[in-house]
């Protein structure tokens, strides 16, 4: 399986997906960061997961109700869209810490 690698250079924030180059703006890499970062935030909105998942090339797709499927490097998931907030809970970053993880993404 292969992993994702996060960089961190002066100018340049970029993730490696199988030896390719890909450039990840600010705000992905800070919220990539939360994600992995030891103490648990429940304060990232569902919606900039989703951007870093899509910017990852994983695949998304709608379920019933407020599930979303997700599909990164070969690792499967289902997570439960936040409804009566934007944030997500700090259950749902630690499910999603684990899914990274498994998918192969590493918090440099």
């Amino acid at each position: 399986m292969s992993e994702y690698n996060i960089y961190n250079f002066e100018k340049f924030d970029i993730v490696s997906i199988y030896g390719t180059i890909i450039n990840m703006n600010t705000k992905n890499k800070k919220v990539l960061k939360s994600i992995f970062d030891s103490q648990v935030s429940s304060s990232i909105p569902w919606k900039d997961i989703e951007l870093i998942l899509v910017s990852l090339g994983a695949e998304i797709s709608e379920g019933n109700g407020s599930r979303v499927r997700i599909a990164l490097n070969g690792i499967r998931a289902v997570f439960h869209r936040p409804h009566s907030q934007k944030e997500t809970d700090k259950g749902a970053i630690m499910s999603m810490r684990r899914f990274l993880k498994e998918a192969g993404v590493k918090s440099c």
